[in-house]
C-alpha cells in the first residue's frame, strides 16, 4: 500500500525503442522527479518486443535510480493490446527500488486496473513494497468511471494523468490554446485524485517545446494546470523538465507566506487562539492547513524553508 506522497512535478517520457535515449536518460543535466520509459505511443508495433528487451537490459544493472532522478517508471501498452501481459511479466519482477512505478494507458474501467494488480501479485517480489500505479485517463468513459477506477486501485493507485489528445479524439474535439474544451475532464480528474488522496495529478502534454515561444507556452499551460488542481506535467523533451518543476513548485512569495503562517500559528496555539490575523487577513484552520501543505511541498522541492523560518522567527499572530 502506498503511504508516502511522491513528487512528480515533471513526468518525462523516454522512448524505450531508442538505445541512445535510454543511455542519455541516466545523464540528464538537471534533477528530474520522474523518468517514464515508454513502451506505448512512441514505439511502433514491430519494435515493441525489442523495446521491452532493451528496457529490461537497461534497468537490470541498476539497484536504484541515478542520484538526480526521483523515480523510474514504465508506461506499458494498453491492457486491450497483445503486448501488455508480456510488458508486465518481463518488467514487474524488477526490484521496486529500481522500477517503482507502472503507468497504465487507456484505463477506461476498474477491470483495467485489477488486471494489472492481479499480475503484479503473481510476478512481483512479495518481500518488498508493491509497485505504484498511475492511470492515464483518455476517454469520456474513463472520466465517468473515475470513482470506480480509484476505488479499484486502492493500495496501488498513486496518481492520474490526463491524456488530452486521445480524449479529444474520443469526443471529436479540437484542442485550442485556451484548453477550455478540456476543463470538465481536467477538473474531474484533479478532484478525484484529491478525494482518494493520490500523490499525483499529471496534466496534459505541451506539444510546444522549441524556442522562447515554446517555453512561454509551457509556462502558461503549467500555470493553468496548477490553477485547475494538477501538481505535475507530462514532458516529451528534457528541456521541458526544469520549467515544469519550477512552475509546479511553490514560488518564493508563496513559501514565505506559508513559513510566516506556520511560525505565527505555533505561537497562536500556545496562546489558545484558533483564529487570528496576519497582514489584515483572518487565519483559521483551513488556511493554516494550506500553509503546512505548502511548507511540506517546499521542503520536498529542496527549497530553503529552514532559512526562511529562521528569518521569520519573530512573526507574531495579530
Amino acid at each position: 500500500m502506498t503511504t508516502t506522497s511522491t513528487l512528480r512535478r515533471a513526468l518525462l517520457y523516454v522512448p524505450s525503442s531508442s538505445q541512445k535515449f535510454l543511455s542519455k536518460s541516466l545523464l540528464l543535466p538537471h534533477p528530474t522527479d520522474n523518468i517514464t520509459y515508454d513502451l506505448e505511443d512512441s514505439v511502433i508495433p514491430s519494435l515493441k518486443p525489442a523495446a521491452r528487451t532493451n528496457l529490461l537490459t537497461h534497468l537490470s544493472p541498476l539497484s536504484k535510480p541515478p542520484p538526480n532522478v526521483g523515480e523510474l517508471a514504465v508506461r506499458i501498452n494498453a491492457i486491450s493490446t497483445p503486448y501488455a501481459l508480456s510488458d508486465l511479466t518481463t518488467l514487474a519482477p524488477l526490484p521496486s527500488s529500481t522500477l517503482s512505478t507502472i503507468v497504465i494507458p487507456k484505463v477506461n474501467s476498474p477491470s483495467d486496473l485489477t488486471f494489472v494488480i492481479d499480475i503484479l501479485r503473481q510476478v512481483s517480489n512479495q518481500n518488498e513494497p508493491p509497485k505504484k500505479l498511475i492511470a492515464l485517463i483518455e476517454s469520456a468513459r474513463a472520466v465517468m468511471n473515475l470513482k470506480q477506477i480509484c476505488e479499484a486501485g486502492k493500495g496501488y493507485l498513486d496518481g492520474l494523468i490526463f491524456a488530452a489528445e486521445d480524449f479529444a479524439l474520443d469526443l471529436s474535439l479540437t484542442r485550442t490554446p485556451s484548453l477550455r474544451e478540456f476543463l470538465y475532464a481536467r477538473s474531474a480528474i484533479a478532484t478525484a485524485a484529491r478525494a482518494f488522496e493520490l500523490s499525483s495529478t499529471v496534466d496534459l502534454v505541451c506539444t510546444s517545446y522549441k524556442g522562447e515561444e515554446g517555453k512561454a507556452r509551457l509556462e502558461e499551460e503549467c500555470r493553468d494546470g496548477k490553477e485547475v488542481g494538477f501538481n505535475g506535467k507530462q514532458c516529451i523533451h528534457p528541456s521541458q523538465v526544469e520549467i515544469a518543476q519550477r512552475m509546479f513548485a511553490p514560488d518564493e512569495r508563496e513559501v514565505e507566506w506559508a513559513v510566516r503562517v506556520v511560525v505565527a500559528d505555533e505561537k497562536a496555539q500556545v496562546a489558545g487562539r484558533g483564529a487570528w490575523t496576519m497582514d489584515g487577513k483572518m487565519i483559521d484552520a483551513p488556511v493554516v492547513g494550506k500553509a503546512h501543505s505548502v511548507f511540506a511541498k517546499a521542503q520536498k522541492c529542496g527549497l530553503d524553508v529552514d532559512g526562511l523560518k529562521e528569518k521569520w522567527q519573530g512573526q507574531e499572530p495579530e
